[in-house]
């Protein structure tokens, strides 16, 4: 759901072909080869045993097998450290571990806890990390359907912005969300749908990125996708899906990463597919049956 346009703050809602390798026929025949003395041939009958021939027993070959395996596996245990803390969740390495991979767990806790009122994470640690944790988090935030509810969104606003820009921001989105703007989505002036209908906005990150990092500022960019409209028969707005990049600019305040400022642009966005859309009814049910996710980097 766009929530603004180039200032961030209010405006218009507007099988693939698996072929397989086949051999080519020899006349059906099979031919055999003659190994070298000591070794079976494939095709004819086991050789019997002549009696003791030097080799190791299949026993001891196991034994001796399982054996360096277990000190193969306690050597791995070791040099991969003890307690999570003890990891390094520095970006540096040789590629193999969970830096290589984006959306591995780094070992670091990513928040501390959650608003008790509103359900928004907190307690981001001060890092790059923690930073793209705070801005997926209150991207979603932002983009729901609590936004559009006055009482709601006074409560939102404080928890996300520093107090310095909470106060400039509430007004200016009073006013984005006005009983009109409400209206042309098919709402009432408190942000409800009519009887018999549900609406819908909800925001998954698929992707953060920090362009800008300080010791007590970050921008962090988050690539998200997500559900918005109105489900039930007769909407004139029915729920759809919307590809979009928010920026926000980050300060650190009181122990925690608070945002300053947002903004909001359409994409990167795919080809839509040709996937039967689901009824409305469905889509209803989801959002009440399917949570929603802390995202921590």
């Amino acid at each position: 759901m766009s929530i603004g346009g180039d200032d961030g703050y209010g405006g218009d809602y507007d099988g693939h072909d698996t072929g397989r390798a086949r051999g080519a026929a020899s006349g059906g025949h099979l031919t055999r080869t003659r190994l070298p003395e000591g070794d079976g041939d494939p095709y004819g009958p086991p050789r019997r045993g002549t009696g003791r021939t030097g080799k190791p027993s299949r026993n001891l070959i196991t034994v001796v097998g399982v054996v360096v395996l277990l000190l193969a596996a306690i050597a791995f245990v070791n040099r991969g450290g003890g307690k999570d803390g003890d990891s390094d969740s520095g970006g540096g390495g040789g590629g193999t571990g969970a830096e290589s991979q984006p959306t591995a767990p780094t070992g670091q806790r990513p928040v501390e806890g959650k608003n008790s009122v509103t359900g928004i994470a907190s307690g981001f640690p001060k890092t790059a990390q923690g930073a793209q944790s705070a801005g997926a988090n209150y991207a979603v935030a932002l983009t729901s359907a609590d936004m559009l509810k006055q009482d709601l969104r006074h409560e939102l606003v404080p928890q996300i912005f520093t107090r310095s820009a909470a106060g400039l921001l509430q007004a200016k989105l009073d006013k984005a969300y006005s009983a009109d703007s409400l209206e042309k989505i098919g709402l009432d002036a408190e942000g409800k749908a009519p009887d018999g209908m549900t609406y819908i906005s909800r925001t998954a990150p698929i992707g953060t990125k920090v362009s800008k990092f300080a010791r007590t500022a970050a921008t962090v960019e988050v690539w998200c996708t997500g559900v918005f409209g109105t489900a039930g028969e007769g909407s004139k707005t029915p729920v759809t899906n919307d590809w979009f990049t928010m920026t926000l600019k980050l300060r650190w305040v009181g122990g925690d990463w608070k945002a300053e400022s947002f903004s909001q642009k359409n994409g990167p966005a795919p080809i839509n597919s040709d996937r039967t859309a689901s009824s409305a009814d469905e889509i209803a049910k989801a959002v009440e049956q399917y949570g929603g996710f802390t995202y921590a980097r």
